[in-house]
């Protein structure tokens, strides 16, 4: 059961990602935060729709965390990508 919210946070994340990249070639850094809102609430929904968790709650504190533990980690990576590149 675990997988499956994996699974559709991603793909709620490739599917936002790719509108974004479409439609905004150069959203700024700032709004972020806001579209891993928009992802765990979006994936909460369905995870709670199709019955892969029975309360919504949870539903909702699982999937924000995923997304902003995500978003965190991803962060870090460029973090340390760039202070690399700076050092190099």
């Amino acid at each position: 059961m675990q997988i499956s919210y994996l699974i559709i946070i991603s793909i709620v994340t490739y599917i936002l990602g790719s509108f974004t990249k479409l439609k905004w070639n150069k959203m700024p850094n700032k709004y972020i935060p806001l579209q891993n809102v928009l992802i765990g609430l979006i994936s909460a929904t369905i995870c709670f729709v199709f019955k892969i968790e029975t309360n919504f709650i949870n539903s909702l504190v699982l999937c924000f965390l995923a997304v902003m533990g995500a978003g965190g980690t991803s962060d870090l990576m460029q973090t340390f990508k760039k202070e690399e590149d700076d050092v190099s």
